[in-house]
Order: C-alpha cells, then structure tokens, then sequence
C-alpha cells in the first residue's frame, strides 16, 4: 500500500506525495489535463506540438536540457489524445532543480517565430516518418474516422493532416498554452527520496506564483451508438496484408473496462492466450496477432490486429478471429484461465511500481482521472471481474453491428 501525500494550492495546482528511501533521486511527473480530443477538427496535432515546444525555453530559462543535464537529471514527455504527460529524474540533492524548471514552463514559455518554426519542423518530420513514410503507418488516419464519427477520438495524436501544424500561427500557439497548460488543469506527482515537508516547501515556493487561468470547460460530443458494421480496403506498398478490427467499448470509468482488459489478455497476452495458441501456433493462419485496448478516458475500442500467414486471404483471416469472439461469447471463461490472466496482472503491477518514476507517473494519472489512492485499489477491481461479466461484456461489445473492419492489403 502506498501512504500518499496531497495537497492543492491556491492556484488549483494538486500535488501528490509518495516518499521512497530506496532511492537516491526524486521524479516530478506533471500531467496536464489537455489532449488530442480538445483540439479543433480544423486544428489539430497542437497537444503533441506542445509536447516539443515545452523544451524549447521558458520566460525566465532559454534552454530547458543544458540545467538538468548539470544537476545530472533526465526527462522527457508523451502526448495522447487525453493528457499531455511530462517527468523528469534529477538526484535527491538537486531536486529544487527541477522545480524551478517545471515551475517557469508552466509559468510560460519563450513564445517566438524561431521556436515555433523550429519545433514545428521536426514535428513535421515525425509525421512524414512514422505516417506517411512507414509500412501501415497511416491506420491510425484510416480506422479512427472509421470508427469515430462525432467524437474528436476520430483523429490521431500527431494531427489529422500536415497542414495543421504548418499553419499553426504563433497567436494560435500562445492561446492553446495560456488555455489549458494552467496549474488548475494539472497534477503534480512527487516521488522518490524527498520528505513531504521538503515536497510541500519547493511546491509552494515555485509554483504558488504561477497564476490560475481560467481553463474551458469541456464539451464533447457523445459517440452515438453504432449501428452497422463499417468496413474499409486499402491497397498500399507494404510487405505482407494486415488486417485490423475494432469494436467500441467502455470509457476508463467503468467497471467493465477492468473486464475489456482482461478480455485482451485472454485473447494475445503470452503464448498461451488463445489468438496466438489457436490461430498462431496450432492453425498457421496468422504470423502475428495482437489484441489491446485503447485505455482511453472516454468510450475507447477494443482493437484486434494481425498479418495473416501465407496463403491464407484477409477474408480467411477475419472469419478465423470473429470465431475466437464467438467462443468468448458462447463459453464462459474457465476459472483457471482467468486467475492466470489475473496474477499475471497483478505481478505486472507489482514490478511496475518499484520504480519511483512509474509511481509518479501512476500519481499523476489516478488523481487527474479520480484520486491518487486509486493506485492502491487497481488490482483489487481487476480481482473482482467475474467470468459471468467477461461473458456478458463479450455479447454486448463483439457484436458485427459494433465493429468497424480494415483490410489493408499489400500492392
């Protein structure tokens, strides 16, 4: 169990606390409440540009890297459609190093041309390299707005298009920052060898002067529900055919995520799970199979990807993984198998958070999305998933009429 520490400041900062002895360094993980899903249809991939544009210098500190670096710290930072995450490592003895770093970005940053135009090309770049110029890299652009058609999930991280980022003004940047990279739409985690007093003192000493913003409050439309099986072919340059499912499932609030998982596990965690024994091993039919969820916060999809084997056509291939689904909804899950799945989870769990980033990182996310405790009661809820829910979640979810198709076929 994990003793935690919160407090929130005048100006709506949250801060979570865990003290680790083990450790000689501290991590500040600082998760911003923005992400892909609140952008503009017509302006999208500024979350993910702002993933860069943080490290290019703030009003008071030009270079961001050059200080940590000499205090013998790391960072870095990710972006989903969801939040915008950022941590960094420094030792325990430089620890207000990194306060005052966080601190004068969230302040704000050196707005300029040249920074824009400098981070703008290298986010360019990524979206040539990993979209445009990558084997299967554009399903992501193809199977969103597939399966999405009101919900802003229906556009990746990186941007809908190129053209949003290369006509990202400099005023359109600054208001997307003074809009939503506020201490009241933040958490800060604190972990790692730092005592709560000495936390709680940094806290107030470098982020109490970074003033409240007003932030928007959120309005997003509802996905309706599906109500025909939507398909797509595609014919690209690409090696082998690959074929992509996805049904729509629960958001991250409900007691049926935690079955939505197990579900995926079931399905391709090991070489047991039953995709990879079944259509894999046993059958050759696929040289790879996967199956995951979305984890995002709002309805998400369960997605089912694969390369058939060769010889065996993409219409083969999907009869094949809607029979698994079928035998997920005929068949109770046997009691065995689910407690595999179960402590399989629940040691992924244990391991994960030894390290003290990853406890920061877990701190941040379970206060933004309901309370810091949460990191304590994760296990417990997948415990409690029944094999009677998986089968009830399974009908409901693997319906035809709920599942969008995407049969990418090589040229």
């Amino acid at each position: 169990m994990f003793k935690i520490n919160r407090h929130t400041l005048d100006n709506g900062l949250r801060l979570v606390h865990y003290e680790d002895a083990s450790t000689q360094m501290v991590a500040l993980n600082i998760v911003y409440d923005v992400g892909a899903r609140d952008e503009h249809p017509q302006h999208t991939g500024f979350a993910h540009l702002f993933e860069h544009l943080m490290f290019g210098g703030s009003v008071n500190i030009p270079d961001y890297d050059t200080p940590l670096q000499l205090a013998g710290g790391e960072n870095n930072a990710w972006t989903n459609n969801d939040i915008t995450n950022y941590y960094l490592t420094v030792p325990k003895a430089n620890v207000e190093t990194g306060f005052w770093l966080e601190s004068d970005r969230m302040l704000g940053l050196a707005f300029s041309e040249h920074s824009l135009e400098v981070q703008r090309e290298v986010v360019m770049e990524e979206f040539k390299q990993r979209c445009l110029n990558q084997p299967y890299g554009d399903v992501g652009h193809l199977l969103r707005p597939l399966a999405y058609q009101v919900h802003p999930y229906r556009w990746p991280t990186i941007g809908k298009e190129l053209s949003h980022i290369a006509q990202a003004t400099l005023q359109e940047v600054e208001d997307f920052f003074y809009r939503y990279y506020a201490p009241n739409n933040a958490v800060l985690a604190v972990t790692g060898n730092i005592s709560w007093e000495e936390t709680l003192r940094l806290a107030e000493k470098w982020f109490a002067p970074v003033p409240y913003r007003h932030v928007p409050e959120r309005h997003l439309p509802a996905e309706p529900e599906q109500q025909a099986e939507r398909r797509l072919t595609v014919e690209r340059n690409v090696p082998l055919d690959a074929l992509f499912m996805v049904y729509h499932m629960c958001s991250r609030d409900d007691a049926d995520y935690y079955a939505f998982d197990i579900l995926s596990d079931i399905l391709s965690n090991g070489r047991s799970s039953r995709l990879i024994r079944h259509l894999v091993q046993e059958q050759n039919l696929f040289s790879s199979i996967d199956a995951y969820i979305s984890g995002s916060r709002d309805a998400g999809l369960f997605h089912i990807s694969g390369k058939p084997a060769a010889g065996v056509s993409l219409e083969q291939a999907e009869a094949a993984v809607r029979k698994e689904l079928e035998r997920l909804q005929q068949q109770p899950v046997e009691t065995a198998e689910l407690e595999k799945v179960k402590n399989k989870f629940e040691s992924t769990q244990i391991f994960g958070n030894i390290n003290y980033l990853n406890v920061a990182t877990n701190l941040a996310w379970y206060e933004l999305t309901g309370q810091a405790e949460d990191i304590n009661r994760t296990v417990e809820r997948y415990r409690a998933v029944t094999s009677g829910q998986l089968q009830a979640v399974a009908r409901q979810a693997f319906r035809q009429e709920n599942c969008s198709v995407l049969h990418y076929r090589k040229g």
